[in-house]
């Protein structure tokens, strides 16, 4: 498919804020037109979440959530765990860190379901979506200014949480898609065995 009619070309470039996270500028583009215009966007290093899968022997399966006030839109969230990548960092490492740090849990088998682009209008940051199960609970590694609550919950509760407006976490809602269809059977997942962080594989 030829998408040259739709596709903006660079000019120039203004760096406009630079902080420990958000990067910001504005850049002048050339229009399909032909015409200028400005485009201001935010550069994001990337993260990634997981749907941490807990499997009761009945069969059951919970999902591990937690609850965290998120200062600019003054609201404790609910969400699934996700964190920023660090430079360099492969987006699975992340995963099982910020999985160890937040949750204090560690997974046996993970698979990744995809990325997602939450504010497309506005900044280049991605999340990649990680599925974990084989869960074994240890201790948190949560930094010094992060303050959050770990819980558990059914699909159905989180799916219930999603229509009532109680979740509004974009991320979390994309995540509440794929668990349905991966549950379901509709969407499939590769599953590998991963060694523990910290344990030699």
């Amino acid at each position: 498919m030829d998408d040259s009619h739709l596709i903006e070309k660079k000019l120039a470039s203004e760096e406009l804020f630079k902080g420990r996270l958000l990067h910001a500028f504005r850049d002048t583009v050339k229009l399909p037109s032909g015409a200028t215009a400005s485009r201001e966007y935010v550069v994001h290093p990337g993260a990634v979440m997981i749907v941490p899968l807990i499997e009761e022997a009945s069969g059951e399966v919970r999902i591990v959530l937690e609850r965290q006030f998120r200062y600019p839109v003054g609201q404790v969230m609910i969400e699934f765990p996700a964190g920023k990548l660090d430079h360099g960092e492969d987006t699975l490492v992340c995963a099982q860190r910020e999985l160890l740090e937040e949750t204090g849990y560690t997974a046996h088998e993970w698979a990744r379901a995809g990325v997602l682009h939450p504010v497309i209008s506005y900044s280049t940051e991605f999340i990649d979506i990680w599925f974990a199960r084989g869960l074994s609970v240890g201790a948190r590694q949560l930094d010094q200014d992060e303050f959050l609550d770990v819980f558990t919950a059914t699909p159905a509760e989180l799916l219930q949480w999603c229509r009532d407006g109680q979740v509004t976490d974009a991320k979390t809602l994309i995540a509440a898609l794929w668990l349905q269809n991966v549950l379901s059977g509709v969407w499939g997942l590769n599953w590998r065995q991963v060694a523990k962080p910290g344990v030699a594989g």
